[in-house]
């Protein structure tokens, strides 16, 4: 699994001009599976990313995660974070994503072990053209990989 996580006052996700996941302040999550992924990586993943410290304190040190700032989650499916563009030529190359039946069951499992400890998760529409808007806030961005 990889991830791109980006701390945000706000972000939203529209498909076909309608809103289908809004959050205030928290993570957008970007989240790529892969052809090895399984559900223990989606479960140690899920610990990794609701534990991350990347809000400030009282101090501003980067010492609090998502609980402790009663922060929000929007999660988006990214299989493009699987590109491979080592080979020659300009097109990259998917093969190491997951197919999509795999990909969907891992992606709604990681949502719904989420959903477990995070009262405010959204979603966008797995498969759809996605259009996603946000406010970075620092910036802070943060790559998590699975391996």
């Amino acid at each position: 699994m990889k991830f791109v996580v980006q701390r945000v006052t706000n972000a939203n996700v529209s498909v076909d001009g309608n809103i289908v996941g809004s959050i205030h302040k928290g993570f957008l999550v970007l989240l790529g599976v892969s052809d090895t992924d399984t559900f223990e990586i989606a479960d140690k993943m899920v610990n990794k990313l609701l534990n991350l410290r990347i809000f400030e304190d009282e101090q501003g040190k980067t010492n609090l995660n998502l609980k402790s700032v009663s922060g929000e989650l929007l999660i988006i499916s990214q299989f493009t974070l699987y590109a491979d563009c080592k080979k020659s030529g300009n097109r990259p190359s998917f093969s190491d994503a997951a197919k999509p039946d795999i990909a969907v069951s891992l992606y709604e499992y990681f949502v719904n072990e989420c959903k477990k400890q995070v009262p405010i998760v959204q979603t966008g529409i797995f498969g759809a053209d996605m259009k996603v808007t946000l406010l970075n806030d620092g910036p802070v961005t943060i790559i998590m990989d699975s391996e």
